[in-house]
């Protein structure tokens, strides 16, 4: 009698957690990025878009694309945090985040702090200088001269201003809509990009053009610099970064390449 009343009661507990949600419910997965960095990812008022957590706004372009496929395939609700690039690995550390899917490369360095997935994009790194300024034709950083350079604070990108023989590096700036007014205005003759984002700013300002170089004569990259990739805390990788990769073996290259192409045609004009 004993056994059976402990049963039912066994049984009911299970009914109530399942009920009210218990520890068998998925938790939701929260991915941080800046929804400032087009194509990767913006801010927007278009509700067809992913809803940003905590604000009244929502979040689209490539990166979010990813990350709702990623999302989907771990069977998670998404949940979207905007967070400032200089606090993104601050946030995932702390568990504010499950994820980075913002545009990163898995560099060096990075690899200390956090695990990474593999490349869910390849873009090469580029100038976007003045159309009509003297630097609009180079052909090799060797052929720049005194030019000076910014990027964006933290990045690949401020890291590769040096390889440019005879170069001025200019204090980096925590956004890309800060590196372009420098280079509008003329206090920079040159901001760093990857070649996506490159290509969305010089469509929004007719102004400015990109140069890009034949290999060789451009920047001395290594995989992890034309790579961006899925960052998550170095404590969750065993569980997560299998997983999250076999999610992205089943996007092909021409899916990846659809998805770009849409989050470009469809970015923010201004």
């Amino acid at each position: 009698m004993k056994r059976i009343l402990l049963f039912l009661a066994l049984a009911s507990s299970s009914f109530v957690l399942a009920a009210c949600g218990g520890s068998d419910e998925a938790e939701p997965f929260i991915v941080g990025l800046e929804c400032d960095y087009a194509p990767f990812n913006w801010t927007t008022t278009d509700s067809s878009a992913e809803p940003i957590d905590g604000i009244n706004a929502y979040c689209d372009g490539y990166d979010v694309e990813i990350a709702r496929l990623i999302a989907e395939g771990l069977g998670r609700e998404l949940v979207i945090k905007k967070v400032d690039w200089d606090g993104i690995i601050p946030a995932l550390n702390s568990g504010i985040i499950d994820a980075i899917i913002a545009g990163m490369s898995p560099t060096e360095p990075r690899k200390l702090v956090v695990a990474f997935s593999d490349a869910y994009f390849t873009s090469d790194q580029v100038l976007i200088v003045q159309a009509n300024s003297s630097f609009a034709g180079a052909t090799s950083l060797a052929g720049l001269g005194s030019i000076r350079v910014i990027a964006q604070r933290g990045t690949l990108q401020d890291d590769l201003i040096p390889q440019i023989p005879g170069a001025t590096r200019l204090d980096p700036l925590d956004n890309y809509a800060a590196l372009v007014s420098q280079v509008v205005s003329g206090i920079s003759d040159a901001l760093i990009a990857e070649a996506a984002v490159a290509r969305a700013i010089v469509a929004n300002n007719p102004s400015l053009t990109m140069v890009s170089f034949q290999a060789g004569s451009g920047f001395t990259l290594n995989e992890a610099d034309v790579s961006v990739s899925i960052a998550v805390r170095l404590d969750e990788a065993a569980d997560l970064i299998p997983e999250i990769n076999a999610i992205l073996a089943g996007i092909s290259q021409a899916e990846r390449e659809e998805l770009m192409t849409q989050a470009e045609n469809n970015q923010p004009s201004s």
